[in-house]
């Protein structure tokens, strides 16, 4: 299922874009359970310890991408918390989590030819059928 294709017309935006969160979550928990049924806990303590410097990595990106976008980006790639695939990007943009929506305004903003694919993309993600001008902008 492509996170970004239609919703079902009977969800709105907001609620398809918190039942794909839902579902993704769900998804790495239950990969999660997997795992740590095969894992000795000396696996699992190394796993929390992975996992601990993860979410440090996130919240530094995030800081970065908030602070200089173009950086911020690099920085997730570099890392390999993105891919520098550009749907890849504009998913991670379109969901925003924990980025200033400026720092996102700026980053589709410049002229670069991939800024312009991933803000091409980024569009593709919103969903504007049956809506009217005032709903579409709130979205």
């Amino acid at each position: 299922m492509d996170p970004c294709g239609p919703p079902p017309a009977e969800l709105s935006s907001g609620e398809t874009e918190e039942l794909q969160r839902i579902k993704w979550h769900r998804k790495q928990l239950l990969e999660d359970i997997q795992v740590s049924a095969h894992l000795c806990p000396h696996t699992l303590a190394h796993m929390s310890i992975r996992m601990a410097q993860k979410e440090k990595e996130l919240c530094i990106g995030r800081k970065k991408f908030n602070m200089d976008p173009a950086k911020g980006i690099q920085y997730f790639i570099e890392h390999k918390l993105l891919t520098p695939d550009i749907q890849d990007i504009a998913r991670f943009l379109y969901k925003g989590e924990g980025l200033n929506k400026t720092a996102i305004g700026t980053y589709l903003g410049e002229r670069d030819p991939i800024n312009l694919q991933v803000l091409q993309a980024f569009v593709d993600c919103h969903e504007f059928a049956n809506l009217n001008l005032v709903q579409a902008l709130s979205v």
